[in-house]
């Protein structure tokens, strides 16, 4: 008598069932991750932004006053930044917004994002806030 060799039909259900379970427990997972990776560049020009306000009152000393104080209207130009220079692949410049609540030592001052004008910008958090603080000097990040 010959033997019959593979798989019967049961047995390839149980591996495809196995497979579409795993499968959707990974794709939220994954989607997760990448979104990290995309706030990644977001996080980092946001960075930017704060060394160069702690530049910027570095330079002009914490007696500084414009007239408005204690809220210095300070632009991506008055930092140093050129246009297009914080265009990345997720993010370009009208994503960032900042303000400075005191120069210092250290400078209070908070930087938000927001990504809106890319299409392929990244999902949850809508938006992330980096705040440097006048009394500690300590920087935080929120969500």
């Amino acid at each position: 008598m010959r033997s019959k060799r593979g798989f019967t039909l049961v047995e390839l259900m149980v591996v495809i069932l196995i497979v579409a379970i795993l499968a959707a427990v990974a794709i939220p997972i994954l989607r997760g991750r990448i979104d990290d990776a995309k706030w990644s560049e977001g996080r980092a020009m946001m960075g930017s932004i704060a060394t160069s306000i702690r530049a910027w009152c570095a330079e002009k000393g914490p007696d500084y006053d414009d007239g408005t104080d204690p809220v210095y209207p300070l632009t991506l130009a008055d930092l140093g930044f050129y246009t297009n220079d914080l265009m990345g692949t997720y993010f370009e410049d009208t994503d960032f917004s900042f303000s400075v609540t005191a120069c210092g030592p250290p400078p209070g001052f908070t930087v938000v994002c927001t990504p809106t004008a890319k299409d392929n910008h990244p999902g949850v958090p809508a938006t992330y806030t980096l705040t440097g603080s006048a009394t500690t000097g300590e920087s935080t990040w929120d969500p």
